[in-house]
This record gives C-alpha cells, structure tokens and sequence, in this order.
C-alpha cells in the first residue's frame, strides 16, 4: 500500500468543475422558477466547494454543517419559521464556526495552512509512515 502525497492548500479537480458547473446552471434555471431554490442550490454549492476545496474541512464537519442546514431549511419551507433570511445567516455562522475550529486542528490543509498550521509537515510524516510489506503481510496472517 503506498503512503498518501502529501498536496495541502488549494484543491481543484475536473470533477470540482463538473459539480460546479452543474449546480450553477441547476441554481440558475430552478431560482427563474422559485427564487428559493436556486438559492438554496447555490448556497450548497458554494459550500461544497469552500469545504472541499479551499478549507478542505473534515467530513464530520461537513456532516454538522449538512445537518444544520436540513434543519434550518426544512423547517423554512415546511412552517416558514425561521425564514431564508435567518437560514442563510445561520448557515454562514456554523460553516464560520466549523472552518475557524478546523483551521485550529493539527492535520489542518487547506488554504494558508502555512499561516495556521506550520507544523503541518512534521506531523504528516509522524502520520503517515510508509507500510512496510513484511508486516502487512503478517499481519493479515494474525
């Protein structure tokens, strides 16, 4: 098994483009029928790629940020409580929330890691040895 390359900042792939791609247009023609739909979409998206991409947070944050927005959007369009307005304020401050402490962890990578987490490097080697075949195999064995 090889060791993972090491590649923190910024990342951007054909498939980020893709995505992109599809969700403005989808947020473009849904939001010329529902203004709150496009909304929504392009609101994810940009989301998705902040999170991916630039702060490249961790998947239990993007799993809090996701579950949050449910939330917070659900109950807009089922009660109209707390309204889009509040939904969209509430998402900003939770992935606000979510991407500082994220940026305060040791495996931090994303943009200006450098900045906030100049260790980085040191502690990618401590975390990412390479496999020694030998004791992969005996340890299948086991």
């Amino acid at each position: 098994m090889d060791t993972p390359t090491f590649s923190p900042g910024f990342y951007f792939s054909v498939t980020d483009v893709v995505v992109l791609v599809a969700g403005i247009l989808g947020s473009l023609l849904l939001g010329s029928i529902v203004w709150w739909y496009g909304a929504i979409i392009g609101f994810v998206i940009l989301h998705f790629f902040l999170f991916c991409n630039v702060f490249r947070i961790s998947r239990s944050s993007e799993l809090i940020w996701a579950a949050g927005f449910i939330v917070l959007a659900g109950s807009t369009i089922v009660t109209e409580m707390p309204g889009w307005i509040a939904t969209g304020i509430g998402g900003i401050a939770l992935s606000s929330l979510l991407v500082w402490r994220e940026t305060r962890r040791s495996d931090y990578h994303g943009i200006c890691w450098q900045v906030w987490n100049p260790d980085l490097p040191e502690w990618w080697e401590s975390n990412h040895v390479p496999i020694n075949s030998e004791l992969s195999t005996e340890a299948k064995q086991d």
